[in-house]
C-alpha cells in the first residue's frame, strides 16, 4: 500500500468537516501496544469458561462472531443470550501500562475546529480510561459505546444511522477514522469523508487475514500511518474560519 505523504496531502475534502470521529482501539493509539491483545485474550477466556470448550474453539468461535456480527458480544448475545455488562466488565479489565500520553497527537486533535467524538464499539468506561491514559479525554465531545448502540455494532448501517442521530451529526460534514477498513463503508456512502489509520512502517498488526480487506477500495478515501502528523496537515491547510458578523 503507498501511503501519502504529509506534505501532498490535499485537505479539500476536509473543509467542509466540522465533526471529527474517532474509532478507539488501535486508532488513537498504535497496535503494537497490544492492547487488543490483552482484550481479545480475555474474551477467548471468557467464552471457554462460558461455554465449558476448549481454549482454542473459544477462539475460533470468538473471531466467527467477530466477522459474522460486528463483535464478538454481539455474536455470544444473538446465539447464547449472553448479559453484556459481565461480559464488557470482563473484557475491558486491562492493563494500560503498556500506553504512553501523546502529546503531539492530542495537540492536533484539541486543533481541529468543531466537536471531536469516540465512537467505538467497546465500552464508555475503557474508552475513557484510555483517553486519560492517552491524555486527551478533555479534547473529545462524547464518547458514543457499544451500549449507547443498543449493542448494533459497527460495520451496520443501523450502528451508523443511531450513532449520527444521537449526536446531531450531519454525515457530510463528518470524517471517520478508523483502523478497519470494513468499518469505513457505511460511512462513506453516508457522505463522511474516510480515513484509515494504519501500523507505521513495516509493523504488523495481529489480524486475521479478512480484517485487511477493503483497504484499496474506493470506499477509503485517505490512508495514514502517522495520525499525528496527517491531522496536523489536515488543520494547517485547512481554509481560514470565517468573521463572526458584526452585531
Amino acid at each position: 500500500m503507498i501511503l501519502p505523504s504529509p506534505a501532498a496531502l490535499s485537505s479539500a475534502t476536509f473543509d467542509r468537516v466540522d465533526t471529527w470521529v474517532f474509532d478507539l482501539d488501535n486508532t488513537l493509539y498504535p497496535a503494537q501496544h497490544d492492547l487488543w491483545g490483552q482484550i481479545d485474550a480475555r474474551m477467548k477466556a471468557y467464552i471457554s469458561n462460558l461455554l465449558g470448550i476448549a481454549p482454542e474453539e473459544a477462539f475460533r468461535i470468538q473471531k466467527d462472531y467477530y466477522r459474522r456480527y460486528g463483535t464478538s458480544l454481539r455474536g455470544l448475545m444473538i446465539e447464547h443470550g449472553v448479559e453484556p455488562a459481565a461480559f464488557l466488565a470482563h473484557v475491558h479489565d486491562v492493563d494500560l501500562s503498556t500506553l504512553d500520553a501523546s502529546p503531539r497527537l492530542a495537540a492536533a486533535i484539541e486543533a481541529l475546529p468543531g466537536q471531536k467524538l469516540v465512537y467505538t464499539n467497546g465500552s464508555e468506561r475503557h474508552a475513557r480510561n484510555v483517553l486519560e491514559k492517552l491524555g486527551m479525554d478533555a479534547h473529545f465531545t462524547a464518547v458514543h459505546d457499544i451500549v449507547a448502540a443498543e449493542f448494533h455494532p459497527k460495520p451496520t448501517e443501523e450502528a451508523y444511522e443511531r450513532f449520527l442521530r444521537a449526536h446531531g451529526v450531519e454525515a457530510t460534514r463528518a470524517a471517520m477514522f478508523e483502523d478497519l477498513a470494513r468499518n469505513l463503508e457505511v460511512p462513506h456512502r453516508l457522505g463522511m469523508v474516510t480515513v484509515l489509520v494504519v501500523p507505521p512502517g513495516q509493523t504488523v498488526a495481529a489480524r486475521e487475514s479478512w480484517e485487511f480487506e477493503g483497504r484499496e477500495d474506493a470506499y477509503v478515501n485517505h490512508v495514514t500511518e502517522d495520525l499525528a502528523g496527517f491531522l496536523e496537515t489536515v488543520a494547517r491547510d485547512l481554509p481560514p474560519p470565517l468573521p463572526a458578523d458584526p452585531e
